[in-house]
């Protein structure tokens, strides 16, 4: 197929790989209800233990690069995958007061598998190659992975119990951690190897000497707060306007049937162009979408408000994520899939609270705010075209190869 040519064959096993373990990754969809039902707690424990895992998740995000460029990204990925599925497989014979620290070993785990993950797509794949593609591809495996577990994960708790869904998914991550030991080269290898450099520069001054990435990252933290709305806020003003919970169901289904229809074929067509040109196009798509729910909550509203968040979705994530991987220098590769895995997935942990808070106390304001707030990031990325990059001038002058880090705009080919 001609939107994956080019993306590496370790590339197109991790997409097998993260596939099969989405379709069994549904412990946490269905933790609350676990929480507050077989587990028999209130629903502020529940709270508690859920937000604590979540903490966790977005903490092994932003930490797991830091394993893989020190120990190699292929024993970070094996780790934590062991780490997570066999805390998640004891999770249901564990006493109450056990959850509070095992669960958030499981998510950490969980964020470092995704780091790590994130860093062996950048690796694979050679200099000014199709990482957006790659990326894409990932994403399409895991996204498809996601759509099928939920469902399959509520038949297994209606027909078994909802323990099975932990020991279900244990056994899946570990299964996870095979497959990968199989497909990933064990040394000699950028996946094996540790990138750790003593007498490289820092993260810190690696960063300031890329600051489109230093705004990049702040932008995705900011989007990311608006753009998980849709799973807490969301429901709740439809459900104040009169619609059923179907309607939000279908606005969701509307989100991953375009995310799976639309988002490898994209990154294909549009592999050329500039990528911060279309991170800030998506991210001011995002802004325009909750704009949409100001007049009201209609029907019609709201699809349009979701169309123009997938679209948006589309545009902004894999770019962005290819962006960073192409700008990171080769020591600090995992640091940097870090960082954007971490400022990614941190709205998880901030948007439910922060909405909730301000939904509460001036319902009027949440949406207008979203708006300004992802079209300001947007702006922000596409102002950050004009920032300097590493080589830059020597390329420029002719005085050395195309950088890895490059110009700021300049697409990875194929």
């Amino acid at each position: 197929m001609g939107m994956v040519r080019g993306v590496p064959r370790t590339v197109r096993l991790l997409a097998l790989g993260a596939f099969l373990n989405a379709v069994v990754s549904f412990t946490f969809v269905y933790l609350f209800v676990y929480l507050v039902g077989p587990r028999g707690l209130t629903v502020t424990q529940a709270g508690v233990i859920s937000g604590v895992g979540g903490v966790g998740l977005v903490a092994g995000n932003f930490t797991g690069g830091w394993f893989g460029d020190r120990l190699g990204h292929r024993r970070a990925l094996l780790t934590g995958a062991c780490v997570s599925g066999a805390a998640l497989v004891v999770l249901p014979a564990l006493p109450v007061a056990a959850l509070y620290a095992v669960l958030p070993v499981a998510q950490y785990a969980a964020g470092v598998v995704r780091a790590a993950n994130a860093a062996l797509v950048a690796v694979s794949v050679p200099e000014g190659g199709s990482r957006r593609q790659s990326f894409a591809l990932f994403r399409f495996a895991a996204n498809g992975g996601f759509a099928i577990g939920p469902p399959l994960g509520a038949l297994v708790a209606t027909r078994f119990s909802y323990d099975w869904l932990f020991v279900a998914d244990g056994v899946g991550t570990l299964l996870f951690a095979v497959y990968a030991a199989r497909i990933l080269p064990a040394r000699g290898s950028a996946h094996s190897a540790p990138a750790h450099d003593p007498d490289a520069p820092g993260l810190w001054r690696e960063l300031r000497a890329r600051p489109a990435v230093l705004v990049l990252l702040a932008a995705i933290v900011l989007v990311d707060l608006v753009y998980r709305q849709q799973y807490s806020t969301l429901p709740v003003f439809l459900a104040d306007h009169g619609h059923s919970t179907q309607l939000y169901g279908w606005l969701l289904a509307i989100n991953g049937g375009l995310i799976l229809c639309l988002e490898l074929p994209a990154a294909h067509a549009l592999r050329r162009r500039a990528p911060l040109g279309l991170v800030g196009v998506g991210l001011l798509l995002v802004g325009l979408a909750y704009a949409v729910l100001i007049p009201g909550a209609g029907v019609l509203f709201a699809a349009t408000m979701m169309l123009s968040l997938t679209l948006g979705e589309i545009l902004y994530k894999t770019p962005a994520t290819a962006y960073v991987a192409d700008q990171a220098p080769g020591h600090a590769q995992g640091r940097f899939q870090s960082l954007y895995a971490g400022a990614s997935i941190s709205g998880q942990v901030l948007a439910p609270p922060l909405g909730a808070a301000l939904y509460a106390a001036a319902p009027a304001l949440l949406w207008p705010l979203c708006a300004l707030v992802a079209a300001g990031a947007g702006i922000a990325v596409l102002a950050a075209r004009r920032l300097p990059v590493p080589g830059e001038r020597a390329r420029v002058a002719g005085k050395g190869p195309h950088a890895e880090t490059g110009s700021p705009e300049r697409a990875p080919a194929g």
